[in-house]
């Protein structure tokens, strides 16, 4: 390869690492600077204040980082339930106490959940008061229907 074609191949070649360096040691210098800047802005969003200031805040009477009712037992269904799965599953689930145990002892039998002990009562309590079921939604089943052939005609 003779010289005039090497220059035209490593000039370009060259300026663009040139440009990375520049911008390597500028990162490098204001780093941290910059990540104080991405804190400052990042702590203005919904989720990361109160992470950062209290991960078990409370405002208007719910558990910010669940969405959960602050009631008694709050903390025992974040410490034994939400380690699993989101709390929004229990929010969509509305259940009696009938049917929180049914399926708590469900989720023993076949998820892997450990023996709550006497932490089981204060859960079904607090998930039966603030999570009960609804009138809303779908109907129930139809149950003991005499149900009719039609005719062809």
């Amino acid at each position: 390869m003779n010289k005039e074609k090497s220059k035209k191949i490593f000039r370009p070649l060259i300026l663009v690492l040139a440009i990375l360096g520049i911008v390597l040691v500028v990162y490098i210098n204001s780093g941290p600077k910059l990540a104080q800047i991405n804190m400052e802005d990042s702590s203005n969003s919904k989720n990361s204040s109160y992470d950062l200031e209290d991960p078990n805040r409370i405002e208007n009477g719910i558990h910010l980082r669940t969405g959960l009712k602050d009631t008694t037992g709050l903390m025992t269904v974040v410490n034994n339930c939400t380690s699993c799965h989101s709390a929004e599953i229990i929010m969509q689930n509305r259940m009696s106490k009938e049917g929180w145990a049914s399926t708590i002892k469900w989720m023993q039998e076949t998820q892997n959940l450990w023996d709550l002990g006497e932490n089981e009562v204060v859960i079904i309590n607090y998930l039966a008061t603030n999570y009960p079921p609804t009138k809303k939604g779908r109907r129930e089943v139809l149950k003991d229907i005499n149900w009719y052939k039609l005719e062809e005609k």
